[in-house]
């Protein structure tokens, strides 16, 4: 046997049609391995019916670009989906073949996507469907994996739910005459502070820039359509108003900087609130910042980095997360309930165990 094993991947252009069901069609996939010393991640193709051909990496940039829509899905459950698609026209006829090919295709997306974490957070949760399903099937093999599609399709809408429960729960946090900070955009805070405003608390946002994909005035811009005030600060100016915030909210997986306002928030006493939804728990016990698969070149080709002078004497690949110690967050808002950050690792046992 070898020592290493590499598989081998024939990526193709896609041609996708959206009917509304974000359902991806008419493809043809196609497994080569290949034994041979490698490092390189596992990453796989699929046989579909029709003479079509593309990868899950193809797939799971369709999916992407359902992300730019802020009603749309989250990273975790935009990777689940990705996966349902593959299980729906996967050829494995046996559980062995089908457990080896959503390995690959688990690793295949963690490979080529920069979100790692939301996306392990998705990869992981599908993989507990998928064992768990199977260990409680007496089934065949075909009538299990129709089962576990509808299962998890189940579970996607579900999911879309979760960001209204948020807010419900959230919802006494936020008080009258209350300025807010948050940090670039989060669709769940943003759900959060839109149910807030439908139901008539009066506050003001406070929005950093969040450099340098400035999603902040993204974020700006919602909450001014929802009749919210809202204005944005530069990032280096979060010191200067903080004194003035009634409380911070972040989401799960905030871009670089939310570690740096949640030190703030500490010195200043003010209360940092998390937002995020249970499915984005990962089983990750980062020690320090560089236990996080965070550094991303891509972040470069930003504009106002590439165009700027001073670019060349920037360090090449840049983090676009960072880790906040459970020290510096108060309360953690999720639609299994208002969690303290050492209640988190009950909620993975209840979710993975």
């Amino acid at each position: 046997m070898e020592d290493m094993l590499a598989v081998a991947v024939s990526s193709w252009q896609m041609a996708v049609q959206n009917t509304g069901s974000q359902s991806l069609r008419g493809s043809r996939r196609r497994l080569r391995v290949v034994d041979e010393m490698s490092e390189e991640s596992l990453c796989t193709t699929f046989r579909h019916s029709s003479n079509q051909e593309l990868s899950l990496v193809a797939e799971w940039q369709f999916v992407e670009s359902q992300l730019q829509n802020p009603a749309d899905l989250s990273v975790p459950v935009a990777a689940i989906q990705a996966l349902t698609e593959f299980i729906g026209t996967s050829q494995a006829s046996t559980m062995s073949e089908f457990i080896t090919e959503v390995d690959c295709a688990t690793a295949q997306l963690r490979t080529h996507t920069n979100c790692c974490i939301s996306v392990s957070a998705g990869c992981e949760l599908f993989t507990r469907f998928v064992t768990r399903t199977a260990s409680e099937s007496t089934e065949d093999f075909s009538t299990f994996r129709h089962k576990l599609v509808d299962k998890i399709r189940s579970f996607g809408e579900r999911s879309l739910r979760c960001r209204e429960k948020i807010a419900e729960l959230a919802m006494d946090f936020i008080q009258d005459n209350t300025t807010i900070l948050i940090h670039s955009y989060s669709r769940v805070v943003m759900m959060l502070l839109f149910r807030a405003a439908a139901m008539n608390r009066r506050f003001t946002v406070l929005v950093t820039e969040a450099r340098p994909t400035s999603r902040g005035f993204k974020a700006v811009q919602a909450l001014q359509e929802h009749g919210i005030p809202a204005t944005v600060i530069l990032d280096a100016a979060v010191g200067y108003y903080i004194e003035k915030v009634d409380l911070v909210l972040v989401g799960a997986e905030g871009v670089i900087g939310t570690y740096l306002i949640a030190v703030m928030a500490k010195a200043a006493d003010i209360p940092f609130y998390a937002v995020a939804e249970n499915y984005k728990f990962v089983r990750c016990f980062p020690l320090n910042q560089y236990d996080l698969p965070t550094m991303s070149s891509a972040l470069l080709s930003s504009g106002d980095l590439q165009s700027s002078d001073d670019s060349q004497y920037m360090e090449p690949g840049h983090p676009t997360i960072d880790y906040t110690p459970p020290s510096y967050i108060s309360l953690l808002f999720t639609d299994v309930g208002v969690l303290t950050p050492s209640a988190v690792s009950d909620e993975l046992i209840k979710l993975y165990f």
